[in-house]
Order: structure tokens, then C-alpha cells, then sequence
């Protein structure tokens, strides 16, 4: 599900992205001196009271495994006591660990003791963001495969196995702490870190700082954020739902702008300079993007937009054309008439652009559908997936022949990026795991099976929760696959040769009919 939707986001360097290692160094760079200028007083008293804790150093130095394989020595504020249990100890940490001061366990509860770290940073040991280094004898038991990847990739003060992580040693007993922790937290972490590694981006790293800081304030620490919202945060939402478009938007407003004061200068003299039309485009575009987020229109998956969305996207625009009005004829920079011509062409290039192709046919989609529906008594359905055959589906339930029976409640996606979206009329409810939820609180009693790229015991198990609940399963089928796979008397067009049984081709027709008798399946 996460790997589904980072490769939509961050295609993989394979596919020809590259993140800017000069961008990311330079990055680090900045943000390490500017902590480490900002922090000094702090760091001085936190050495204070390391000294006035307990004897010993201030800072510990421990060997940890850094980019391709290279041994370094990580900075920390010193926890523990200076005594050669410490050292000799196990190498993972759990919470009653008796190795621990009393200052060191504040410490390491707000993770005051990673701030010298930034050093580490500065000197090109680490990163800000990337997979927390491991101590040596722990990385060296790694399949070389896994080595390989993460240590790819300076190792960092914070990532987002160690957001998820970050009451790691909460989840740690002391007198079995090593095995623990080989067993129970090491393989997740690698697969978080793993992740990071094959989709890391500006966005992401941007995104982990941000959850970073966020999980030190008490009252967010105690709520764990999804899993999904580490690689997909608010930072990445922001950029793609907001920033994209509004970027997009200002330019069709300079456009239209321009175009209108093109066409007033054919009419009479104007001698208004660039500047003005540059800040009046920006300023409409930003009201338009404000009041559009205020009217969920950045929810909106426009590619997948359903007829209706037309209107909240005039609604958002009208808002912002009467706001603009006002404004200008309290400021008189541009003539009324100006504003209003600019405001209807830059209302066409807003809805050109989300619709393209798509307008004709869904306005007309639209008054067909005003005249002809009747409202009854509907089953609830529920369309697991989101592609051409979901359209599809959701296109027939809502014929007029079909409206007054049937009754689209939402679509499920595991793409997390899409989660609470609006496509094809209506909102991406969740992922397949919160099918029986959704079932047993929404009374749902169609399922549409329109996703054809889930495996087999996936869609077994979407069947037995319609068995349990006595919810109707219809598969769709995926029509163009089936053209060009279905047997017909050729069993080579088929990858089973024609058998049946548990292992069916899911592209075949054949097999599709043989596989919904064999498993009571409504087609």
C-alpha cells in the first residue's frame, strides 16, 4: 500500500530520478549551522548538568556504520554512567536499563542527547534525514543485499523508522533486550529505512523534519501518526494539493490578465505597467485558491473529476471574482470592467485545465442526469478500486435506469496519497482493510470488485467478508484484458492453459466465470 503510492509520488532513481546529493549536502550544511549557532547556550547548560549528574565525559562517542560500509564515531550527550557495564553491555538500550542516570533518562526521552549530532552532520558523517546508523555488530548480520541499499545513503539524526520508533525503548525489557529487538523491532525498521532509501525526495526529508519536532510536544507525542502520513505527509500534501496548483492557477490569471487588458487597450489608451497586472494575477489566484481549499475543491482528484465538481470549482471562483471586485474598486488600481472581463476568461482557463477534454461531456453527462434521475429506496454500494473499469462501473449505477436502485457510497484505494478524495462522483472511503468497518457501519450491501491488479488471496479475502455479512460481491470485469486474453477455443491465451482450480489466469474471461461459480460470485 505505502510502496503504491511512493512510486506514484517519488518514482524510484531506476526510472530516472536522482535526488540532488549537492542539494541535500547543502541543506544539511545550513540547517546544522544555523542549530548549532541557535543551541550553544543550550548545550552548555545541558553539559552542566551532565557534570553535576555524575562523573565522567560529557559526550559519548560510539562506532556506528555510516555510507558504504565506513566506520565513524557518533556524538551524544553521555546518559549512562561511566562505568565499564556501559561499555560492555548490551549494545540496544531498554527503558529500565540500570546503566542509565536520572539525567539520562530525561535526556533520552526528549532526545536531547542526539543534538551534538549535528556535528556529525557538519563534518559529512550523517545526515538530517536518512536510516538511523546502527551499531556495527548489528549491521554486519544484515543480508548483504540490505547493506547494500541503506548504507547507499549517509545515515541520519532522524527518519521515519525513528518517528514511528521514537518510544522504542519503551517497547524493550532489559533482560532480553538484544534478542528483542533482533526479533521483534529490527525488521520493520529496516523495511521503513529501505523505503526511505528507494523513495527518498526533498518533500520527504522536509516532511520527517516536520514530524520530528511535532512528536517532541507533549501533547503530539502521545498520538502516533499513520504509517502512510510519514512518507505522504502534510508537507508533500501541501505541495501537491495546494502549492501545484496554485502555481498552475496564477498563471492562467496572468493570462487572462493580460488578455483582457490586451483587449481594453483596443478600445481606448491603458498605461497600467506590468507590476500591476503581475500582483493583481497573483492576488486573484491566491483568493481563488483560498476560497477553493475553504470549499474542499483541493480534495479533488480533478482527473478522475466527477460532472458535479464543475460546480463547487464555480463557486470557489465566484467567491473570488466578487472578492476582487470589491477590493478593486476600493483600490481603483484597475479599471471594473478590466477585472470582470479577466475574471470570466480566467474562470475558463480553471475549468479548461481540471477538465480538458472531459467538459463537453461532462456537462452534458450532467443535465441528463438532473432530468432523468429519480430518487428511491437504494442499496449502498461500495467500488473497490479507482481506475477506467471503476469509472465504469460507477457510470452505470448512476444511469437513470440504475439511480433510483443503486446508490454509490465510496470507493476504496490503497493508495495513501488518495485517501478522503473525490473521484467519479464520490469520496475514496478507505483501503481494503477497512472493508468490513465500512460493511458493518454503513449498512453497504453491493461490493464491486473493479481492481484488477489485487491478488487472488486478496480478492478471497474481500469474499469472505461478503459471505460473513451477506453483502452481495460483483466482479468486473476488466474488459479489454479479456479481449485480448480470454481462451476461445486457444488454450495458449491463456497463462493456465485453459485449467481450472485455484491457480486461474485473472486477465481470462474463461477463468473469471469459472472462479465466480466455483466461489458463489455474483457477475
Amino acid at each position: 500500500m505505502i510502496e503504491k503510492t511512493l512510486s506514484r509520488l517519488f518514482p524510484s532513481t531506476r526510472n530516472g530520478f536522482q535526488y540532488s546529493a549537492l542539494m541535500k549536502r547543502t541543506f544539511d550544511i545550513v540547517i546544522s549551522v544555523a542549530m548549532m549557532v541557535l543551541l550553544s547556550p543550550f548545550f552548555l547548560l545541558i553539559a552542566l548538568a551532565i557534570k553535576r549528574d555524575s562523573p565522567g565525559p560529557v559526550i559519548y562517542r560510539g562506532k556506528r556504520m555510516g555510507r558504504d560500509g565506513r566506520i565513524f564515531e557518533i556524538l551524544k550527550f553521555r546518559t549512562m554512567y561511566e562505568a565499564p557495564e556501559s561499555y560492555s553491555g548490551p549494545r540496544v538500550t531498554a527503558h529500565d536499563d540500570p546503566r542509565i542516570t536520572p539525567l539520562g533518562r530525561w535526556l533520552r526521552a526528549t532526545k536531547l542527547n542526539e543534538l551534538p549530532q549535528f556535528w556529525n552532520v557538519l563534518k559529512g558523517d550523517m545526515s538530517l534525514v536518512g536510516p538511523r546508523p546502527e551499531d556495527p555488530t548489528i549491521a554486519q548480520g544484515w543480508p548483504r543485499a540490505v547493506q547494500t541499499e541503506i548504507l547507499s545513503v549517509r545515515p541520519g539524526i532522524t527518519s521515519p523508522a525513528s518517528v514511528h520508533y521514537r518510544n522504542e525503548e519503551a517497547l524493550l525489557d532489559s533482560e532480553n533486550v538484544f534478542q528483542q529487538y533482533i526479533r521483534e523491532l529490527a525488521p520493520d525498521k529496516i523495511r521503513l529505512d529501505q523505503l526511505y532509501v528507494q523513495r527518498r525526495s526533498f518533500y520527504l526529508d522536509l516532511d520527517t523534519l516536520l514530524w520530528t519536532v511535532l512528536i517532541l510536544l507533549p501533547k503530539i507525542r502521545s498520538h502516533e501518526p499513520p504509517e502512510g502520513l510519514l512518507f505522504v505527509g502534510p508537507i508533500t500534501r501541501f505541495i501537491y494539493r495546494w502549492v501545484n496548483w496554485f502555481a498552475a492557477d496564477a498563471l492562467i490569471a496572468l493570462v487572462a490578465i493580460s488578455s483582457a487588458g490586451l483587449m481594453w487597450r483596443s478600445s481606448g489608451p491603458l498605461n497600467l505597467g506590468g507590476g500591476k497586472f503581475i500582483a493583481a494575477a497573483l492576488a486573484f489566484a491566491l483568493l481563488f485558491s483560498i476560497t477553493g481549499t475553504m470549499l474542499g475543491n483541493n480534495r479533488i482528484a480533478w482527473s478522475k473529476a466527477a460532472p458535479d465538481d464543475v460546480y463547487a470549482l464555480c463557486a470557489a471562483w465566484a467567491v473570488a471574482a466578487l472578492l476582487a471586485s470589491v477590493a478593486d474598486l476600493q483600490l481603483r488600481v484597475l479599471p471594473l470592467g478590466l477585472v470582470t472581463t479577466a475574471s470570466f476568461l480566467a474562470l475558463c482557463g480553471f475549468v479548461g485545465l481540471r477538465y480538458r477534454s472531459r467538459l463537453i461531456t461532462g456537462l452534458v453527462s450532467r443535465i441528463v442526469h438532473r432530468h432523468s434521475r429519480k430518487r428511491g429506496v437504494q442499496e449502498r454500494v461500495l467500488i473497490v478500486g479507482t481506475g477506467q473499469d471503476a469509472q465504469y462501473a460507477a457510470w452505470i449505477l448512476d444511469r437513470p435506469g440504475n439511480a433510483h436502485r443503486f446508490q454509490v457510497f465510496g470507493f476504496i484505494d490503497d493508495d495513501l496519497f488518495a485517501q478522503g478524495m473525490r473521484v467519479h462522483g464520490a469520496d475514496i472511503v478507505g483501503t481494503c482493510n477497512d472493508i468490513p468497518r465500512l460493511v458493518a457501519e454503513h449498512d453497504v450491501r453491493v461490493i464491486i470488485l473493479a481492481d484488477h491488479g489485487s491478488s487472488h488471496d486478496h480478492r478471497r479475502s474481500i469474499a469472505e467478508v461478503c459471505r460473513a455479512t451477506k453483502t452481495r460481491l460483483v466482479l468486473m470485469p476488466n474488459m479489454v484484458a479479456s479481449l485480448n486474453h480470454m481462451c476461445s477455443g486457444k488454450p495458449s491465451a491463456c497463462r493456465t492453459g485453459g485449467k481450472t482450480g485455484e491457480d486461474t489466469d485473472p486477465d481470462c474471461l474463461e477463468c473469471l466465470i469459472r472462479r465466480n461459480e466455483a466461489q458463489g460470485v455474483t457477475n
